[in-house]
């Protein structure tokens, strides 16, 4: 029995809307981590690909046929980028003269964001053991590295920082919790020795482990650069 004339007219009306293969899903979304420096979120390759398409699954995908390849998906945050694998990022190092690095402050800033995220300022303060001078959190802010999270729910809704995205794609991290914990900076000759007559800061403590818990709180916020 043949299909009405009403059936059939709305078959090709709606081809338009049935979703591509996998496959093909696949090829998009590897077309769109290669063609962007930065690291694209599934709804913001959802945005890009035709009605119906499931990206987060074609990345999955995308990922497994590239592990163990010159070149890796990885994620990023809430994110997803192509980039060089590990142990080949030799390949593309080369010596460069360092003409800006953050002072003391801001690493140590840097660092106290990183490990007790949110934070407020006020926190930060109280465990450096100094002020934070405004200078220190904008160049971390114009890094790209620290950005504004959300407000305590506290008296005067003070503002808190966390770190960015980017911040995770330049140190290979997928998330805060890889940062390394005490025992491997140590290993790493990244922690020295607490002297015998320093005092041991008052400091909080998480899974990750502090970085500043054996070396006690600099003395002094040194001058920006």
């Amino acid at each position: 029995m043949s299909d009405s004339p009403e059936r059939a007219a709305a078959t090709p009306e709606d081809s338009l809307f049935r979703a591509p293969p996998l496959g093909a899903q696949e090829r998009m979304v590897e077309a769109m981590l290669f063609a962007t420096a930065e690291p694209l979120s599934v709804s913001e390759m959802a945005a890009r690909m035709p009605h119906g398409c499931d990206p987060a699954e074609a990345v999955q995908l995308l990922r497994r046929r590239y592990e163990g390849r010159g070149i890796n998906v990885v994620r990023v945050g809430e994110a997803w980028a192509i980039r060089t694998a590990p142990d080949l990022g030799f390949l593309m190092a080369r010596e460069t003269v360092e003409t800006r690095k953050l002072s003391r402050a801001a690493i140590e800033t840097l660092a106290i964001v990183a490990y007790h995220q949110p934070v407020t300022r006020a926190e930060i303060e109280e465990i450096r053991g100094v002020s934070v001078s405004r200078g220190t959190v904008d160049q971390l802010i114009e890094l790209g590295w620290v950005r504004f999270g959300r407000r305590r729910m506290t008296p005067g809704r003070p503002v808190t920082y966390v770190v960015t995205e980017g911040f995770l794609d330049h140190f290979g991290l997928e998330t805060a919790r890889d940062l390394p914990g005490l025992k491997e900076l140590r290993e790493a000759g990244l922690l020295e020795s607490r002297p015998p007559d320093a005092e041991a800061p008052d400091l909080p403590q998480d899974s990750t482990g502090d970085m500043f818990g054996e070396d006690g709180p600099a003395a002094e916020d040194d001058e920006d650069l």
